[in-house]
């Protein structure tokens, strides 16, 4: 396969002094050169994917004719930033012209990429969104003759917003184009490869190259018995002497527990005299720290560290190969973990390692279920939105602004042959173009539909790029210095001490005026406050949950605490003789309530919750979702006719959203263009993005009810 590269492509691997190409490498090699259809390329975490994209590609195009030949897309800046030098490395060989795109890139070099377009762009969606709004006779003179859009990280990108709106974009660019381009995603975690596949327009012309082999993996639990609303003082020291001598990264499930670990994890390293490299990285770190954060760890190599995280070292930012990632509570899914794990023995010969610690024993149980389903390679299907209402809109607004207003039959014939809208009819089309009008969004002029004066406001900020919803955001500054950002919650207020950048601050001023929070070093000892997020569980987790807590299986990466109460766990469940474990359900009866216990993923618990506060008759019903539970005020009896009712009452599902929508608009204020639909396609929103009616009818539908032995169906 070298042989068919390109020769400076050839002389680049031979001066890395490469010993033989990845499989992944091998095999795009093998497959792409003189292909003309669509690649998707999954395979583990730093098993060299972005060579194997470039390799053929860039031995393929021929730049010596004037246009971008090759558009790079990643979800994050912070990747484009890192993978920037990687490509230019690579390019260099070919004297070929490596540009980076976003709001904070050079703007003199992204003059001269449209005063002389060539070589390969580096790009987010949003950019790509904005050069169609303001610039949109830039994007046939940029990429009028572009041959291969390579999309990083694909799978962050399906079952989001942020996915359908890319997926439209490249509809968009494609009819820009003299001719067809080639899409190549790049994915580590893949599990559903229609929904992928989807992405390139041209489901059918994508192939998919999977090299299925993956790294051998050291995994141990740990058990701490959670103490309120800190993480236990002896997970804490437990954890230190886990990672003091060591490079590692920390996973906990928000940014309020980053910021706890890195601080403490810092004290205690203090107070015995142990190294100062205990950091804080996630979103509302402030953006040049979060860079030095990782150009220290990727050109360190002498001090161990410890990097407190959520998943914005997730994704692929190159920051070398850590010694072992730990986990704290359970990670809400299995492609979540795959990253995760990726990130540790990324050197050939080296074995991951990741150590679990729960602070409950639902939260064990779920950190057992997701490592199990890993072993067993599955990674949860993607929910990708057949009928994303809200995009539609934002994409009908852009598109208006992208050709300075157009006839409505234009519009048509661009909207409904989107492939990202393939599912939306013209009866919403037309429905939603009203509803645009009436709000001033658009204005009809003679035949042709423009940009209103309410949606010049609209499309003409920078807000308008992005289709994902962020709260308004203070930034928070000690003297001169910037910290970090965060969204202001009603919890903070002046003398509150706050955790960012793994340190305490106290909060000396709030300007609401200009979104600015003044802090100081923390010396009180008073408890910080932070903030945190919902996760979504995908049923099979639940599913194999339950499967762990009816069978004997001994897992040996258990320390004596995690085993013993994985055993007690399982006691409490021993009393019910579940044998069909799809529908048999426990219920444990106490003196004044039946607590169910679903066992299902989160949006069917959800739609379960929503019509049960709608039929019921009773007292109040409460819905955990770590224990995937519901506590009724009732006897077995009680619960099985309100499940019954429920299941006589799903078909009024449409009409309880209707009424929920009416009582109570902030439903839908989780979606930023949504607020601006007709009702009627607001209640699509929250059906698709929140709850599963259909599964919750299959599931009521065979459920039986199991109470100390006896079933009652």
């Amino acid at each position: 396969m070298f042989e068919l590269l390109a020769e400076p492509i050839r002389k680049f691997i031979r001066d890395q002094r490469w010993e033989s190409l990845r499989p992944i490498q091998y095999a795009a090699i093998k497959h792409m050169m003189g292909s003309a259809k669509h690649y998707i390329l999954a395979s583990r975490t730093a098993s060299g994917k972005t060579e194997a994209a470039f390799l053929p590609v860039l031995s393929s195009v021929d730049f010596n004719t004037v246009g971008v030949k090759v558009v790079y897309i990643s979800p994050l800046i912070a990747l484009i930033n890192d993978q920037f030098n990687r490509v230019e490395q690579l390019c260099e060989y070919l004297d070929v012209t490596v540009t980076k795109w976003h709001g904070e890139a050079n703007k003199t070099k992204k003059e001269k990429l449209i005063k002389s377009p060539s070589g390969v762009l580096l790009i987010t969606p949003e950019s790509l969104e904005a050069m169609f709004a303001n610039k949109p006779q830039n994007i046939r003179h940029l990429f009028g003759s572009l041959s291969y859009v390579i999309i990083d990280e694909i799978h962050s990108f399906i079952g989001t917003n942020r996915g359908v709106q890319l997926q439209s974009l490249l509809y968009r660019l494609q009819l820009e184009c003299k001719g067809r381009f080639q899409v190549i995603g790049l994915s580590a975690t893949i599990g559903d490869f229609q929904a992928v596949k989807a992405m390139t327009g041209e489901p059918e012309e994508t192939v998919v190259l999977r090299d299925k082999s993956a790294k051998e993996m050291e995994a141990h639990f740990k058990y701490y018995e959670g103490e309120g609303a800190d993480l236990p003082l002896n997970l804490l020291k437990d954890l230190y002497l886990n990672v003091q001598d060591h490079k590692v990264l920390i996973f906990p499930n928000s940014r309020g527990r980053a910021e706890e670990i890195a601080v403490k994890l810092k004290k205690i390293s203090d107070r015995v005299g142990g190294h100062p490299y205990y950091f804080s990285h996630h979103s509302s770190v402030d953006r040049e720290l979060r860079e030095y954060i990782e150009q220290f760890v990727k050109t360190n190599r002498r001090y161990p560290f410890a990097i407190a995280c959520t998943s914005t070292l997730e994704l692929g930012i190159d920051i070398g190969s850590v010694d072992k990632v730990v986990q704290v509570d359970a990670t809400s899914s299995i492609a979540s973990l795959i990253q995760r794990v990726g990130r540790s023995g990324r050197k050939d010969g080296m074995t991951s390692s990741l150590l679990f610690y729960a602070t409950g024993n639902w939260s064990l149980v779920q950190s057992l279920a997701c490592y199990s389903l890993y072993q067993d390679g599955f990674i949860e299907p993607v929910y990708a939105s057949a009928y994303a209402y809200d995009i539609f809109l934002h994409q009908l607004l852009s598109t208006v602004k992208q050709l300075s207003g157009c006839t409505f039959d234009v519009l048509k014939e661009r909207m409904l042959h989107n492939h990202a809208f393939k599912l939306i009819d013209e009866t919403a089309l037309v429905a939603i173009s009203r509803e645009l009008l009436k709000k001033d969004f658009l204005e009809l002029v003679g035949n042709d539909l423009i940009i209103g004066l309410e949606g010049e406001r609209i499309v003409n900020s920078r807000d308008f790029y992005s289709v994902f919803k962020t709260d308004p955001n203070y930034k928070v500054v000690h003297g001169d210095k910037t910290i970090g950002e965060i969204p202001l919650l009603s919890i903070i207020n002046i003398d509150e001490n706050i955790l960012l950048a793994a340190r305490i601050w106290k909060v000396v001023d709030i300007d609401d005026k200009i979104k600015k929070i003044a802090v100081i070093p923390a010396k009180d000892g008073k408890k910080p406050k932070f903030f945190g997020s919902g996760m979504e569980i995908h049923p099979r987790i639940r599913e194999r949950m339950l499967e762990l807590l009816v069978t004997e299986t001994q897992w040996p990466e258990l320390d004596s605490a995690a085993a013993e109460v994985l055993a007690v766990t399982r006691g409490q469940f021993s009393q019910y003789q579940l044998e069909d474990l799809a529908f048999d359900r426990p219920v444990l009866q106490k003196e004044s309530e039946s607590i169910l216990y679903t066992f299902q993923g989160t949006r069917i618990n959800k739609s379960l919750h929503f019509i049960l506060n709608r039929v019921k008759s009773g007292g109040e019903i409460i819905y955990d979702e770590e224990s995937s539970s519901f506590a009724f005020r009732a006897d077995i009896a009680g619960v099985r006719q309100m499940l019954a009712l429920t299941l006589a009452n799903i078909p009024c599902a449409d009409d309880f959203l209707d009424a929920a929508l009416r009582d109570n608009q902030d439903l839908i204020s989780y979606s930023k263009w949504g607020i601006y639909l007709p009702v009627n396609y607001q209640k699509y929103l929250l059906k698709q993005n929140f709850y599963d009616f259909e599964g919750l009818e299959t599931f009521l539908a065979h459920i039986n009810l199991v109470s100390s032995g006896t079933v009652v169906s």
